[in-house]
């Protein structure tokens, strides 16, 4: 079968289908192309393969807020090639989960403790008390439970009390401690806020 043929029988695949929107945000951001780009011009694309590998790797990973993570790293000035390395998406989880509002990490934070209560057939507000440490480190790593709300409720601070110095050193860019005292200052009504919700929530 001719490459060509290939492209188009894959159109409807979802790395496929990913490659071609993170293609069609490029051009629009990067570029500045005012009219869209169509399928017929990703699958003419020198840069099809590439493209393709990034949507594999979007498949693979599901990174957070992925239309978002897409546009930032168009716009970051990073070669398209090193666009699937793991440490420009933890430079990219860092940036957001220390930016982002309080809202937003509790609401992500819960999301994805009610996602391990599902697998596991347990009660959500148990995460903190009986997710695995390799879970809760990796889940924190990648951002998915934030500082925000593991700093903020009793359980949590007692897992953190729990990782060995390996563990620690994963986390440490996205739990530094004082980046994390020097915002709790500044947000009190924040804080209180958390400590809220995590007390009604028997965490």
């Amino acid at each position: 079968m001719c490459e060509k043929k290939r492209r188009h029988l894959q159109k409807n695949e979802k790395h496929v289908q990913l490659g071609y929107y993170a293609f069609t945000r490029f051009y629009k951001l990067s570029a500045g192309a005012k009219k869209e780009k169509t399928y017929q011009d990703f699958c003419d694309s020198p840069y099809y393969n590439a493209f393709v590998k990034f949507g594999s790797w979007l498949n693979n990973v599901n990174p957070m807020y992925m239309e978002n993570y897409i546009d930032w790293v168009v716009t970051c000035g990073v070669k398209l090639d090193h666009w699937c390395r793991d440490e420009l998406y933890e430079k990219y989880v860092n940036e957001l989960v220390l930016k982002e509002s309080m809202e937003t990490a509790v609401e992500r934070s819960i999301d994805t403790m009610m996602s391990w209560g599902e697998e596991k057939e347990a009660p959500w507000n148990d995460y903190f008390r009986h997710a695995t440490l390799n879970r809760v480190t990796r889940d924190v790593k990648d951002g998915k439970i934030s500082p925000w709300l593991m700093l903020n409720c009793s359980s949590g601070k007692n897992m953190l009390a729990q990782f060995n110095d390996e563990q620690l050193e994963f986390v440490y860019t996205v739990i530094d401690p004082k980046h994390w005292a020097m915002k709790f200052r500044k947000k009190p009504a924040d804080v209180e806020v958390v400590k809220e919700v995590a007390k009604e929530s028997k965490l």
